[in-house]
């Protein structure tokens, strides 16, 4: 499927790099890269050819932010709507608030967070206001030293979204978020380091092996279902109020691995060999 602002590929071990490609623009979101961004995630990355998602940026930057070029509502909301909270919490999904008044960026890092499968963002540049919070949804990023990260809503007069007010305490605490989001300031790939945003941070030569590395790492070898089933195990549970409910779903999960991928794990650890997986992500048992 060809896109107007992304670029998509898979290899051999089905993983696929998910490039922002409006270099000219700095890989500035728009409501078309929002659409394709959704859309890839929920249709081409479910596909059970792909084990796992990297995500970077063409040219120089990873995603510079809204692109603020475009007529009218810049973010392409509709204005004429005054929706209280319970009107649009009861019709979220149906017109006209869909388009209306759901944030875009917000739809984008919903579809991320549900694929069950890793997704790594491998920031190879600037990354400010959504291209920083579209990553927050992705399990790891790792950073070039040209990476610039900005949470900089206070500085145009609007507030943090793509559900980064849920993802961005759970990643770096809520005192760090908060004081990121005040000050509104860039951050250094070292201040993003030591902030514990980023996993690890490289030379720009060394950004994009070292991010496939370690995508090659989780999915060679590996059970896509026991890799799904446990990425959405550690972040449901981790906000679960007892662990009860930890219990309660890692006990549906193993008992439905055990007699599916896990048997044959068990089998090629007994019989010395490499194990053979055929278990699909996209055929998860449910368990919540």
């Amino acid at each position: 499927m060809s896109h107007e602002t992304l670029r998509w590929s898979v290899d051999d071990d089905g993983i696929a790099t998910l490039t922002l490609d409006r270099p000219e623009q700095l890989n500035a979101f728009d409501l078309t890269m929002a659409r394709e961004l959704e859309s890839v995630f929920r249709t081409d990355a479910a596909a059970d050819d792909v084990r796992a998602v990297l995500v970077t940026g063409a040219g120089r930057a990873f995603c510079a932010g809204m692109d603020l070029s475009a007529d009218g509502n810049v973010f392409g909301l509709d204005e004429t709507l005054r929706p209280t909270p319970q009107e649009f919490r009861a019709a979220y999904d149906e017109p006209p608030y869909h388009d209306g008044v759901r944030d875009t960026g917000g739809r984008v890092t919903l579809a991320i967070h549900a694929l069950p499968k890793p997704v790594i963002a491998a920031i190879n540049g600037p990354a400010v206001g959504i291209g920083a919070t579209m990553t927050l949804a992705m399990d790891l990023r790792l950073a070039s030293t040209a990476a610039r990260i900005g949470f900089v809503f206070g500085r145009l007069g609007v507030v943090p979204e793509a559900a980064s007010s849920w993802f961005l305490p759970r990643i770096v605490g809520i005192q760090q978020a908060l004081e990121w989001v005040y000050s509104a300031d860039i951050l250094t790939a070292d201040a993003a380091l030591a902030g514990r945003l980023v996993r690890s941070v490289h030379e720009p030569d060394d950004l994009l092996p070292a991010a496939y590395d370690l995508a090659r790492s989780f999915v060679v070898g590996r059970s896509p279902v026991a890799l799904g089933l446990a990425k959405r195990l550690l972040y449901r549970n981790s906000a679960a109020a007892d662990p009860l409910e930890a219990h309660l779903s890692d006990s549906l999960a193993m008992y439905y691995a055990s007699i599916g991928d896990g048997s044959e794990g068990v089998a090629s650890f007994r019989e010395k060999r490499a194990p053979r997986f055929t278990g699909r992500a996209s055929e998860l048992p449910r368990i919540f």
